[in-house]
């Protein structure tokens, strides 16, 4: 099978994930390179180019998570991402102020990879939570 994603598969992802980064909830508009298509199980692993295998992912989102599946957590184990189309992401994950905090192991190692908390992403948060466009729904018309 094809990697080739069409447009109208691209419209498609990125009406459902509402333009918001699914892993990172940032919105396409409020990125400087914005949101594309990530295979959430790579191809190299086996994953399909296939909506239900295909999320919205913001730049930095999808660059740090590359092909990986999962990492290992602080309990030494291999634990797997946050898989966008079967977790509900507040089960993974919560907003503190312009922080994301993990609560499980999946959003531990999910948030470590795609380095959701370095400090530029944290200060880009928080010029978006200073001007309510961030977190999601609190100032933007859906």
């Amino acid at each position: 099978m094809s990697s080739y994603i069409s447009e109208q598969v691209r419209q498609v992802i990125a009406s459902r994930a509402g333009h918001l980064c699914e892993y990172c909830l940032i919105h396409e508009d409020d990125t400087f390179f914005g949101c594309e298509v990530d295979h959430i199980i790579s191809r190299k692993h086996g994953g399909k180019t296939e909506t239900d295998n295909l999320a919205y992912a913001c730049f930095f989102c999808n660059r740090r998570k590359g092909s990986d599946i999962g990492s290992i957590s602080s309990s030494g184990k291999y634990v797997r991402f946050f898989h966008p189309r079967n977790d509900a992401w507040n089960m993974h994950f919560q907003i503190e102020g312009a922080l994301i905090t993990p609560i499980t192991l999946i959003g531990e190692v999910t948030a470590s990879i795609l380095d959701f908390n370095n400090s530029e992403r944290v200060l880009e948060r928080k010029l978006l939570i200073d001007s309510r466009k961030y977190p999601p729904g609190i100032g933007r018309a859906k």
